[in-house]
């Protein structure tokens, strides 16, 4: 298989949805972000890979760190983890299993990037896998089983909520920010771009929690809790509590708290979408399109019960097809473009 197919098929099979955002950037960054993201699948799979000891993890988290900031000359070998990835349905090699084994591929294109690529990229996937680090460290013995519900941990506070948001994918809003302006518009003047980077860090802050607020029963029962301890004691719960869907209406206040906070993430990532250069079509869809279907997220979360495991709570394929083709003839007329992002935060 040669190397080409990284940034095309391997990426479309493991990206999922974010494979219709990269398909739709200029080309002058598809290739840069593609492997930036194709390598944080990487770390982010590793992390994942619950069969094997969380030890093993952090060593291989570290290994691959270290290829990919230019520190460790040795290959890795994922043998064991590529083998520990779940099967897919109808035979064949699960995605994940893939891209742990050709990882290095994908190392050895990293390396033909121009330097300031090169830089960006380290240092975005150095801070994506410190926050994976940190994550797997903090939850670390306390893995619960689905059967006894035991040992659930939260995040101790907001700040830390705050921070992890911001490390595994707040960063990724910088790192956007700075090479899309360094290879399409160097020379735009946004007025404030300091403001504008800070709308950009929300927006991958406000993705994440969307994330989190939806997968909150899965992590659950995973040992993790990324309702901060601090605003659960507000309300005299405990983690272990919100493994009972009849605390619902106890927990209810909190989440709401929590999807307002995601709310105005997101609103300050439409804000960063909408101060685009207005000829930057193909940039300013590629952002559209995550923050609508996050804002859609929302307005479902708000909608229905939120602590029961049987539930998973998602966007439809209709909505989906909706946002897109939605964006695309909305974008010649900046009022029409302006208002998607409250019709797709309400439920109508």
């Amino acid at each position: 298989m040669a190397s080409a197919d990284l940034l095309t098929s391997l990426l479309r099979d493991v990206s999922r949805s974010f494979y219709l955002t990269l398909r739709v950037l200029p080309g002058g960054v598809r290739r840069p972000i593609g492997l930036a993201y194709l390598l944080a699948r990487a770390t982010d799979t590793i992390a994942d890979t619950e069969l094997l000891p969380v030890e093993r993890r952090l060593e291989a988290l570290a290994e691959l760190k270290g290829r990919i900031l230019g520190q460790k000359p040795e290959p890795v070998r994922f043998a064991d983890l590529a083998g520990a990835q779940p099967g897919v349905v109808g035979g064949g090699l699960p995605a994940e299993r893939v891209l742990l084994e050709r990882v290095e591929e994908a190392l050895a294109v990293l390396e033909t990037l121009p330097p300031a690529d090169l830089a960006r990229i380290r240092e975005v996937l150095r801070t994506i896998a410190d926050g994976q680090e940190l994550d797997l460290r903090r939850f670390e013995t306390h893995w619960a089983s689905e059967e006894s519900g035991e040992s659930v941990r939260a995040l101790g506070s907001m700040a830390d909520l705050d921070n992890y948001t911001y490390r595994v994918a707040g960063c990724v809003g910088e790192f956007w920010t700075h090479l899309c302006r360094a290879h399409l518009f160097p020379k735009h003047d946004f007025g404030d771009f300091g403001q504008f980077l800070a709308d950009g860090v929300r927006f991958g802050k406000g993705l994440q929690l969307v994330n989190i607020l939806r997968d909150l029963p899965r992590d659950l029962r995973q040992g993790r809790c990324y309702v901060p301890a601090e605003i659960l004691s507000s309300a005299g719960l405990s983690p272990v509590d919100l493994l009972e869907p009849s605390n619902e209406a106890r927990f209810r206040p909190l989440y709401d708290r929590l999807l307002d906070l995601a709310g105005e993430h997101l609103s300050a990532g439409w804000s960063y979408t909408t101060t685009l250069p207005r000829n930057q079509r193909r940039v300013r869809l590629a952002c559209a399109w995550p923050i609508l279907i996050g804002a859609r997220t929302l307005a479902k979360l708000r909608a229905e019960p939120v602590l029961d495991p049987t539930r998973r709570i998602k966007v439809s394929r209709s909505d989906v097809r909706a946002i897109l083709w939605g964006s695309l003839w909305r974008l010649p007329s900046s009022t029409v473009w302006n208002g998607q992002f409250a019709r797709w935060s309400r439920l109508d």
